[in-house]
């Protein structure tokens, strides 16, 4: 069975098509339409005929988006591609593409690629995190994708961050209305506002990625911001331990590659978690960009 896989961003459109395997057969990438949800769709429409005429065979498609399909109305919530929020995207690609579509959240797509063949592989409970511009999250459970009632299963990022231990947290405003969110602090401008707020407005406005730099060259001040990134990411995923107590935490986004990141958090994790000790695994992703599209792609199982 041939599967194919899309996964909708804010800049770019990706498709792949997979075997049975897993193995990449076709990859195409294009950039997201600027404006205009009738384009979306077409261009979606268009990758999906490309990659079926190459192939010579029809074939199951599965479709990643930055938001979630509402379950009260079958409408599209939460999407920072604004074009797609209120709009029926999951029945107006299955009338484009003539077939059924299974259209699901990004960070849902992550945690299925790497549950089904990658670092959560023959794990029974994985959660996905992204740590990006946003916090994302996700749940597969026995090799299927958690949504929930209210389609927001894994959404740990719009959660208060935890301040058991941590006094210096301040009152930040995440974009959806709530205060403290764990998103404000835990993404990458969440991160590089909590660096520049600590050394005071004289200092040079950095991205998340120079902070990092700056740390591991020896930098005081870039040292101390990555220490309370450590401490605050490891009060929220015991938070989600205590939970779920999930087999593994797979980490993707572009924060997921500080290499110093999974030593520091597994370490503070047994002072956080409520157990005599923590068996759960935080490693990193396997298929690092791919995984949203290849996740999309495994929507349908094997």
């Amino acid at each position: 069975m041939i599967r194919i896989g899309v996964d909708v961003g804010g800049t770019k459109i990706e498709a792949i098509a997979l075997d049975g395997a897993g193995q990449v057969l076709v990859r195409r990438r294009i950039a997201s339409p600027a404006h205009g949800y009738a384009q979306t769709v077409q261009a979606v429409q268009r990758l999906v005929a490309e990659l079926e005429a190459e192939l010579g065979t029809r074939a199951s498609v599965g479709v990643g988006t930055p938001g979630a399909i509402s379950a009260a109305t079958g409408l599209v919530k939460n999407a920072n591609s604004t074009q797609l929020n209120g709009q029926p995207f999951a029945v107006d690609l299955a009338r484009a593409l003539g077939r059924e579509v299974r259209v699901e959240n990004d960070a849902n797509c992550f945690v299925l690629s790497e549950a089904t063949d990658g670092a959560g592989a023959g794990q029974r409970m994985v959660f996905g995190v992204i740590l990006g511009t946003g916090v994302g999250g996700g749940i597969v459970h026995d090799g299927r994708v958690w949504v929930g009632p209210n389609a927001i299963a894994g959404e740990w990022g719009h959660n208060e961050l935890p301040t058991r231990d941590v006094s210096t947290v301040v009152d930040t405003l995440c974009y959806c209305g709530r205060r403290r969110c764990v998103e404000t602090f835990l993404s990458g401008p969440g991160l590089a506002a909590d660096h520049a707020r600590t050394n005071g407005p004289a200092s040079p406005a950095l991205d998340a990625a120079a902070i990092v730099a700056l740390a591991q060259a020896g930098d005081p001040g870039a040292g101390a911001t990555l220490s309370r990134y450590y401490e605050r990411l490891a009060g929220a995923l015991a938070m989600v331990i205590n939970v779920l107590d999930p087999d593994v935490i797979v980490l993707g986004g572009g924060l997921s590659n500080i290499e110093s990141l999974y030593g520091a958090v597994e370490a503070l994790l047994p002072g956080r978690v409520f157990s005599d000790r923590v068996a759960t695994r935080v490693v990193r992703n396997r298929h690092g960009d791919s995984s949203g599209v290849r996740g999309a792609a495994w929507l349908w199982p094997p």
